[in-house]
């Protein structure tokens, strides 16, 4: 059995959590299984499954293989729906997802140049910080600050990573002073957004040092717009991604502080049903979206807190 044979039956039997299961789907004995998968494993020298008479479950090295194996799958069934001079003119209406956020910010103001080069293409925007069901909602795309998905039907592709920093307005800070170690942020009026991993314990990193600071908030809200406008307005410290926040800090009308110590960081993703024969409308928009966050430099932005 080939290598991408064998990789075809591990996602199967990741996903499925059986051997039989992934046999039977992809017209396999038993035998040939467990086969298969011994040959991957020695091919690759590590234990991907463990399993049981009862349950079958992935190795943390299993679950890394089987992220890497279903985006790789991914790209090569969008290489091969590129090669196909038809896609090249894509037509009809592109249900977009992301939050309120990334859709005014960042999508918006770059629909004129996709319009341009895909005149036939309409774009419909769902602006919410919610993720809508793909098959519910009808979505084709979705912007996404998460590194998996739980449906395993979904393809996830890194458009950038961006930092989370504390920044408060000048008036704020010259009549509060700024936080001088993680710990003072209990005498600060902290900004909350409710829907982060967490959101009322700040995990802080500087060096090998790390330290988890729990917090309380004079507002809490579920858009980040609401937490950036109060933050202006000089009620407290907001908590956001430098996505949200970068040109505020830039025309110094927010001020980073604690700019030494690091929060974990958020992954945006582009995400997408996989299909056998990807829709030429995604494989633009996607194409499109990648290459222009790579020309205005937003991953090397958003890890650059400027003075």
């Amino acid at each position: 059995m080939d290598r991408w044979a064998q990789i075809e039956f591990f996602i199967q039997v990741a996903e499925l959590g059986s051997l039989s299961k992934a046999a039977e789907r992809l017209g396999m004995s038993s035998a040939a299984a467990s086969r298969c998968l011994n040959a991957l494993e020695e091919r690759l020298s590590a234990r991907l499954v463990e399993r049981t008479t009862r349950r079958l479950w992935l190795t943390d090295v299993g679950r890394e293989y089987h992220r890497r194996c279903v985006a790789i799958m991914g790209e090569m069934a969008e290489a091969d729906a590129a090669v196909n001079a038809a896609t090249l003119n894509p037509s009809g209406t592109l249900r977009v997802t992301a939050s309120v956020s990334f859709a005014s910010i960042y999508i918006a103001p770059a629909l004129p140049e996709f319009h341009k080069r895909y005149p036939n293409l309409d774009v419909q925007i769902v602006a919410a910080n919610r993720y809508p069901d793909f098959i519910e909602a009808g979505i084709d795309v979705a912007i996404r600050t998460r590194e998996h998905e739980a449906d395993s039907s979904i393809t996830v592709r890194k458009l950038a990573e961006t930092r989370r920093v504390l920044a408060a307005s000048p008036g704020y800070l010259a009549k509060r002073g700024a936080p001088a170690t993680p710990d003072a942020l209990c005498q600060h009026d902290l900004l909350v957004y409710n829907l982060a991993n967490d959101p009322y314990v700040l995990h802080f990193q500087r060096g090998a040092r790390t330290q988890s600071v729990p917090i309380k908030s004079v507002l809490d809200a579920n858009e980040g717009q609401v937490i950036r406008a109060a933050a202006l307005a000089g009620l407290g410290i907001l908590i956001q991604p430098l996505y949200i926040i970068h040109a505020d800090i830039v025309a110094g009308k927010l001020v980073p502080v604690l700019a030494d110590w690091r929060l974990p960081a958020l992954t945006i993703n582009i995400a997408y049903q996989s299909r056998r024969h990807q829709p030429a409308k995604i494989r633009v928009f996607t194409e499109f979206l990648m290459e222009r966050f790579e020309r205005l430099g937003f991953a090397r932005k958003w890890n650059e807190i400027a003075r």
